[in-house]
Formats: structure tokens, sequence, C-alpha cells
């Protein structure tokens, strides 16, 4: 059985210069919508997780605007949402329970931001056994700082992070290519 997982797709991952700039992506928001529009047309299970962020001056702690989730990526009634508080989807959430009860042996995951709550959720799927597919065009990145000081802009962040996923953890598909599975999963 096939799951569909849109990951931390929060307003407060709008607000750029709070994450440290541009994002990667344009096409980001409307891949969301495409996917979750094929998801619900064709039948096919849906899991939205949502980061409920513990730092008190964060953007996704509960009770901010930010922590609501994207107009793109609102879930419907009926549709579950995982809360978490970590980086993994799987930590303290009973997620890795609920997807076996379900009978799901495959997942595709998308949403913010590539290197941490997505690339952490998708590697501990495949960790867990999962078949798993990370959508690249529907996932998206923010700038990031090394040790040294060395800015990596956001599009380097994320195509480092698909490449160090793809073949290992998952297996990276497109927007068209995860149409395509959601619709012959169906």
């Amino acid at each position: 059985m096939l799951v569909i997982m849109p990951v931390d797709i929060q307003q407060g991952l709008d607000e750029w210069p709070y994450w440290g700039g541009d994002r990667s992506t344009p096409d980001f928001e409307r891949n969301v919508a495409t996917l979750l529009a094929a998801a619900r047309a064709a039948g096919q299970s849906l899991i939205h997780v949502k980061h409920n962020s513990t730092n008190p001056d964060s953007l996704l702690r509960p009770g901010q605007a930010g922590n609501e989730f994207k107009p793109e990526a609102r879930p419907l009634d009926g549709e579950p949402v995982i809360g978490k508080s970590v980086n993994s989807a799987f930590i303290g959430t009973g997620l890795e329970t609920r997807l076996k009860e379900m009978g799901a042996n495959r997942l595709i995951i998308f949403g913010l931001t590539t290197q941490h709550c997505v690339s952490t959720t998708v590697r501990m799927a495949g960790n867990l056994g999962f078949e798993t597919f990370l959508v690249s065009d529907a996932t998206a990145a923010f700038p990031i700082r090394d040790a040294n000081g060395h800015v990596m802009d956001a599009e380097t962040v994320h195509r480092v992070h698909l490449a160090s996923i793809d073949g290992e953890f998952a297996t990276v598909i497109s927007t068209q290519e995860a149409v395509s599975l959601i619709r012959s999963a169906g």
C-alpha cells in the first residue's frame, strides 16, 4: 500500500530571511498542489506531518501563525496529521506503527526542508524498510553556513541532499513521476 506524506509544509517556512535567504525549488507550491490533488483523486492515503517546535522563539511553535499549514498543503477533513517536535516524523509520534497497521510498504515524501526534516524522515523510512520515494521538485532547501562561515546556496544544498539520499535511502523522482506512481497504485 502506498501512502503520501507531505512534511512540514507550514507558513513559517515562507519567512525566507529567517531561514537564511532564498529558497530552492521555484515551483514547489505548484508541485505540492499537483501531488495532493493526484493523491486525493486516486483515493490514496495521506498522512500530513507538521513540525510543532518547542523553541519559544520559533515561527513553527504551536500558537504562532507560522505553525499553520500553507494554503496548498492544508489537510482535508479526515486526513490525519502527525505532529512532531524533532526532525524525524518517526520519533515520538507513533508513525511507524500507524503505517504498519495500515499495511503501508511504500511512501512518497515531499516537503520542507530538504536538509532537515525531509532528509531525516526519508532516511529513517528507508532504514525501517519502507520503499521510499522523495519528490525532488516538491521539496525545497534554504542556504546553510558551514563551520568555516562559507555559505552554500539553497540550490546546491538541495541537490547535495537529494544526491546523498538517492539510491541509498530512497528513490528520488519528479512530481510527474510521482503522479504516475500515485495513479498506477490506485
